[in-house]
């Protein structure tokens, strides 16, 4: 057994926004950067800067990476589904969407996870209060996206599609990890970066061709360096920190902070906005979240007056 987590302080929670302002400006960051700087180009910046940064990390915390080559095939297999894939579908899927809307429907990875979790592992049935919650997040991401895409199918749905699919793979990509736990998660991390950088070179290099690109100006520069050393470097150092101290449970209260946060900073710094679905949608997301979880339902119940008029 791991050691007992201590209660969520106030330090925590500045960390738990922190990394909701660090993640939901990943979308700002790409909405801008993927102006200039073709999909696959910049998901190979992204995870080989970041890796090569939290390499150095590692190093000098005296982190031991792994020498077997079984280890380093299964950290090539997490940084495919956790970082190679989804990434290409995010950046590309954000060249169609506002970011806002983007971060809503990768939102629904945590209730994909329940799913492929439930069908793949054997450890990790769906109660009923999963399939309630799930259900209810479902129907929320299929609000979110509209009837409209069923009759008016073009590139803009083609992109949702995409997200969505990125929403999956992390989803089989936070199944695929179980077997890291007995890794530092810098360690997995870095792994996962760097491998997933290997795979992604060949196409950028095919498809995009980055020699025969224009330098990208000020904007995108910034973005793609922001990306990478904020919300990338800096975030998992951050989430790392959380899961130490709070637990993957309670580190995932992140998933309530980001989409909000990535449609306030799309207002503010991009001009969106989001129509009434998508705010329909987002609020029925978040309600299979509180079923899952649990917490809140809790919360509310001991509020509930009892016969006599007190609090229960």
């Amino acid at each position: 057994m791991g050691p007992a987590l201590r209660p969520i302080t106030l330090g925590d929670w500045a960390l738990l926004g922190l990394l909701g302002i660090l993640w939901s400006g990943s979308y700002i960051f790409v909405s801008i950067a993927v102006r200039e700087v073709p999909p696959f180009t910049l998901v190979f910046v992204r995870v080989s800067l970041a890796a090569l940064l939290l390499w150095l990390v590692a190093a000098a915390s005296g982190a031991a990476f792994p020498r077997q080559a079984r280890t380093w095939a299964a950290l090539a297999l997490g940084g495919f589904l956790n970082c190679a894939v989804p990434f290409v579908l995010l950046f590309w899927g954000q060249q169609h969407l506002p970011a806002s809307l983007a971060a809503i429907l990768i939102s629904t990875g945590p209730l994909l996870t329940i799913v492929c979790a439930h069908f793949l592992t054997r450890d990790e049935p769906m109660n009923a209060q999963k399939v309630i919650g799930v259900s209810v997040g479902l129907v929320g991401a299929a609000v979110l996206i509209g009837l409209d895409a069923l009759s008016d199918f073009g590139v803009q749905s083609l992109a949702e599609l995409a997200v969505l699919g990125a929403a999956l793979c992390y989803a089989l990509a936070a199944v695929v990890s179980r077997q890291f736990a007995g890794q530092p998660p810098i360690v997995t991390a870095v792994g996962q970066l760097a491998t997933s950088a290997l795979v992604i070179l060949p196409a950028a290099l095919i498809v995009d061709r980055p020699w025969h690109m224009p330098l990208p100006g000020a904007a995108g520069l910034g973005a793609t360096a922001g990306l990478t050393l904020f919300s990338t470097a800096l975030a998992y150092i951050v989430f790392f920190r959380l899961l130490r101290n709070i637990g993957a449970g309670n580190a995932m209260l992140v998933s309530f902070l980001t989409p909000v946060g990535a449609s306030i900073l799309g207002t503010a710094l991009l001009g969106e906005h989001l129509e009434a679905h998508n705010v329909a949608g987002m609020v029925l997301i978040f309600a299979g979240f509180a079923v899952i979880d649990g917490r809140l339902l809790s919360w509310l119940a001991g509020l509930r007056p009892d016969r006599r008029g007190t609090r229960a």
